[in-house]
């Protein structure tokens, strides 16, 4: 029989010697996972004796929950049980989001809502910020040629990335922990992009499982899965068998363009005020292998899924070209430099797209090449594709569109471009 812990038993272990939590009304002994935690043992002492289940739950995926089964002591007195309950559902938006018109506005509307920690996550970026305010800055730069006499009746926005028919153009690119904008998190996103037929990249630190994200996804929805290597390789190999076993996502992305963590400064900011050690970006790096190499690794992945593969984060038209030349392994590259996030004063997408036009134009012949970063405005969009992108990618924006307004806040961001 399950023991059963009051309230102020749990509270008498909140030292490093001797830490219980309590979460979603059962108390764990976490004493062992305080040196194992990658946001360090401060970042679950300060819940040492606690309820913990709201941070817990907007940041972890179940699966986590189910690694701590074997520290599981009992379960908390009936009349002092958390309310907090499951997973929330997603909740009715108190914005009217068609009064946003674009996407500043979206992200000015999250922004008055969501908690200061995550918007120091979403909208963090590397050092100075450079490369994030030049991934706009660039297609404010480039103009458009507009031509007379043409019929403008119609406009199909339909396309075909990697054979599959997609609604739009626009994919939302891998976001991490949509939970701290939003209950509905990566799922809310799911159900807005099946609304317009459009294509999501489920990041690899969802705060939802994949199964999670698509379990309500139409037969005709397409998802991508984005892998990180782990340093334990067997962790990322179980992952990979968990997504062969799901026909909604149709292919892995291989993210190259984040072999650590960017200085983070937003977010490491609001870390350091709660006496955290170091940044949520920190944290999610935490065991990420920075070693990876072209032929080692695409081998090794090559044995770990039979799904098709793209490469993440390109930033220069040499890189562009070795991809090219691991056809038919690699399917499509996605020119990034991670929404500035990890090497500041990397170039744009648009750059790096320029750059192969210029000197190895041969590679829009072999492989798809979509881009992100930057794409504020359905103009943006027009450009990208103008110079070759088969696809454009939008990641913040997505979270903003999320956290203003959930599903529809989502919906919103789509039609706003």
């Amino acid at each position: 029989m399950s023991k059963i812990f009051s309230n102020l038993e749990v509270f008498q272990h909140s030292q490093q010697d001797s830490c219980w939590v309590i979460l979603y009304g059962k108390v764990y002994d976490v004493t062992d996972f305080l040196v194992r935690h990658p946001g360090g043992p401060r970042a679950i002492l300060r819940f040492g004796g606690e309820d913990a289940t709201k941070e817990f739950d907007l940041i972890h995926p179940p699966e986590t929950l189910q690694s701590l089964q074997p520290a599981l002591l009992g379960s908390i007195e009936p009349h002092t049980e958390s309310n907090l309950g499951p997973r929330p559902k997603a909740v009715a938006t108190k914005i009217d989001m068609c009064t946003l018109l674009n996407l500043d506005e979206i992200e000015e509307a999250a922004r008055k809502v969501i908690s200061k920690k995550a918007w120091a996550y979403y909208y963090s970026a590397a050092d100075d910020k450079i490369s994030k305010d030049y991934n706009t800055q660039i297609y404010r730069s480039i103009l458009l040629r507009p031509r007379v006499f043409l019929d403008c009746r119609t406009c199909k926005l339909e396309t075909q990335l990697l054979g599959y028919k997609l609604g739009l153009p626009i994919f939302v690119s891998p976001t991490a922990m949509a939970r701290l904008g939003h209950p509905a998190g990566e799922a809310g996103i799911a159900e807005a992009c099946r609304s317009f037929g459009a294509l999501q990249i489920i990041a690899n630190n969802s705060s939802l499982s994949p199964e999670q994200i698509v379990t309500d996804a139409l037969p005709t929805q397409v998802f991508g899965w984005q892998l990180y290597v782990q340093l334990n390789r067997q962790e990322s190999e179980d992952m990979l068998t968990r997504i062969s076993q799901l026909d909604q996502i149709k292919f892995v992305v291989l993210t190259l363009d984040a072999p650590v963590s960017g200085k983070r400064e937003d977010d490491e900011r609001i870390n350091i005020k709660a006496s955290l050690e170091g940044s949520i970006s920190s944290h999610l790096f935490a065991g990420t292998d920075p070693s990876i190499t072209w032929m080692e690794t695409l081998d090794w992945l090559s044995r770990q899924t039979n799904k098709p593969i793209i490469l993440k984060g390109l930033q220069t038209h040499e890189d562009a070209l070795l991809a090219a030349k691991h056809t038919p392994l690699v399917k499509a590259i996605i020119l990034s430099n991670h929404g500035g996030r990890s090497l500041d004063t990397a170039p744009p997408a648009v750059h790096t797209l320029l750059e192969i036009h210029k000197y190895c134009p041969e590679v829009f012949k072999k492989v798809d090449v979509w881009v992100d970063g930057g794409i504020r405005r359905g103009t943006d969009v027009v450009k990208a594709l103008c110079l070759g992108a088969k696809a454009v990618g939008i990641g913040r924006p997505a979270l903003w569109g999320l956290a203003a307004g959930g599903v529809q806040g989502v919906e919103r961001t789509l039609q706003s471009q």
